[in-house]
Formats: C-alpha cells, sequence, structure tokens
C-alpha cells in the first residue's frame, strides 16, 4: 500500500511541474511541488521527510526546468 501511495505523489508531482511559463517559474513551482511530496512520501513510508524532502524538491525542479511551457501548461503562477 505505501508503494503505491507513494507512486501516486510522484505522478501528481510530474503533472503538477507545469506551473508557469518561463523555465525558472516551473523549475520554482516544481521544487516547491517536489518538496512537499517528497516530505509526505517520506512520512508516509516510515522514512526520513527531509530526506524526501530535498529528493522531492531536486526532482520536482529538474523536472520543471527540463519540461517545456508546450509540453503541459497550466497557466500563471500565483507569484506573477
Amino acid at each position: 500500500m505505501k508503494y503505491f501511495v507513494l507512486a501516486a505523489l510522484l505522478a501528481t508531482t510530474t503533472f503538477l511541474t507545469a506551473c508557469g511559463e518561463t523555465r525558472a517559474d516551473r523549475a520554482l513551482s516544481g521544487a516547491g511541488i517536489g518538496a512537499a511530496t517528497g516530505m509526505a512520501a517520506g512520512a508516509l513510508t516510515g522514512g526520513s521527510g527531509v530526506t524526501g524532502a530535498v529528493l522531492g524538491g531536486a526532482a520536482g525542479a529538474a523536472a520543471g526546468g527540463l519540461s517545456d511551457k508546450d509540453d503541459v501548461n497550466l497557466g500563471k503562477p500565483w507569484w506573477r
């Protein structure tokens, strides 16, 4: 069950890393979403929430920064 939750959280993070129009916006939103998801996944699986947040933030920033706004566009981020 815990691996299903982890997979669902990671899939959600992947889809939501596309917030923003510039690469910097996408990397920032991806890092935030990835960190939150990683912390939750770490806590749910009995691991370290801090380690999960660091790894999730790095993965989210990479996914957001490497994706193009034409791949998935969820609109303007709230900070713009």
